[in-house]
């Protein structure tokens, strides 16, 4: 049997042993580490976050990152680390990529907003060209460039592990970007990957044909985001001849582009075939009315698959909102709506009342809740939504309504 680890003695030690002043933040996590009976049944977390506000945060260094994982070297006990919002540079990647090459255990790393560049994106795919264990990487808002990128983009045809991976808000550009669809063509262990946020310079969308491209061959990825893209009509009736070969593509996040309603077109002809797309997220697009009509035609009479859907800031009035409603009466399958953001009338927000009141729509499923004021019936804003802890993690804790943010409650695999 495991000897129970005592990681905050061990960390005094190696603190003493480095010459290094202890991290009260980090004692304080691995104290209650020391704590949890979970640690003998599924391994845990620590969470190490710098944007945690829940109790003080004295935020990791690359020196401290060097005694924590002296610390974790030889444990088979922790399985995640999120070290998210810190002040970890290049230098102290070093001592992350040496620990990912000889652990066996850690599934989970979460390393987004520090401060990494392209030579710390070297260090952590090469390391990635040996390891067998880690399945989700966050590297989201490090600054690695193109030339960051082009290091995951070898990695991922090499390894054989990796599930879920987060490139969004790295600067990537078109050349990386390219690199990465082509290896995602061949490899078949990635189920999720964000490469949100771009620097594109061309108009002509060659990243977008070359998503096309490789979702025409791809048929293990479940999830893909999209999102600042500077995607247009073009773009989007490329990706949507690809999704009519495509039957494992399950969330397709294309907000924050330059959608119009000839591009949802192409969308709701789409749907009236596709069975597999569950989550789809227009959200701040320019669909307006003629968009929402074509995407509530699509789900009233043919789409049966379809659960969640954002329209969220897309110039959208009362005749096409009242639309989606009127679909959401004849299709029992769509479960999530998000609206905010759009021209609310009268008739929108009685008809988007109505389907709360009758139960067709719960609140927890849609950002909008009703009230009356002298009689008449207006929408107020709801924090729900689709990626509603995507940078951030709630101040009260642990989410436990899962229903209040859609991408966790359907698609799993967005989840650790």
């Amino acid at each position: 049997m495991s000897v129970r680890p005592d990681f905050h003695q061990h960390y005094v030690r190696a603190c003493q042993n480095l010459g290094q002043p202890e991290n009260r933040f980090i004692a304080h996590v691995l104290q209650e580490a020391d704590k949890n009976d979970k640690i003998w049944t599924k391994g845990i977390t620590l969470k190490i976050a710098g944007n945690n506000r829940l109790m003080p945060v004295q935020r990791v260094t690359d020196d401290d990152l060097q005694v924590l994982v002296s610390v974790l070297q030889n444990t088979v006990f922790v399985t995640g680390l999120d070290l998210r919002f810190n002040l970890l540079t290049d230098a102290g990647v070093k001592h992350m990529a040496t620990f990912l090459q000889e652990n066996s255990t850690l599934r989970y790393l979460n390393l987004m907003f520090n401060d990494i560049g392209t030579s710390g994106a070297e260090l952590i795919a090469r390391a990635l060209h040996r390891n067998e264990t880690l399945v989700y990487l966050r590297m989201t808002g490090n600054k690695i460039g193109n030339k960051g990128g082009m290091f995951f983009a070898s990695m991922l045809q090499i390894n054989s592990t990796l599930e879920k991976l987060d490139l969004g808000d790295c600067d990537m550009g078109t050349q990386c970007l390219i690199a990465i669809t082509t290896a995602l063509t061949r490899n078949k262990s990635v189920k999720a990957v964000n490469l949100n946020r771009p620097l594109l310079y061309s108009q002509q969308e060659e990243t977008t044909v070359h998503v096309a491209q490789m979702l025409k061959n791809n048929s293990s990825l479940v999830e893909l985001h999209l999102c600042k893209h500077e995607m247009k009509n073009f773009g989007v009736e490329r990706l949507c001849e690809a999704l009519y070969e495509n039957s494992s593509l399950r969330y397709l996040d294309l907000s924050c582009n330059k959608i119009t309603c000839d591009g949802v077109k192409f969308l709701g002809e789409l749907l009236k075939q596709n069975q597999t797309l569950e989550i789809l997220d227009l959200s701040a697009n320019r669909i307006e009315d003629a968009g929402a009509i074509y995407l509530s035609e699509a789900l009233a009479w043919y789409n049966r698959t379809l659960q969640a859907l954002s329209v969220v800031s897309n110039n959208i009035s009362g005749k096409g909102l009242v639309a989606l409603s009127d679909a959401m009466k004849t299709n029992m399958k769509l479960s999530y709506i998000y609206i905010w953001k759009n021209k609310f009338d009268e008739a929108t927000c009685a008809a988007f009342s109505e389907l709360i009141q009758t139960g067709r729509l719960k609140p927890n499923c849609t950002d909008v809740e009703p009230y009356k004021v002298d009689g008449h019936t207006d929408l107020a804003e709801l924090s729900h939504g689709l990626k509603k802890h995507y940078y951030w993690v709630p101040s009260y804790g642990k989410e436990t309504k899962k229903d209040a943010n859609a991408s966790l409650a359907i698609v799993t695999v967005s989840e650790y």
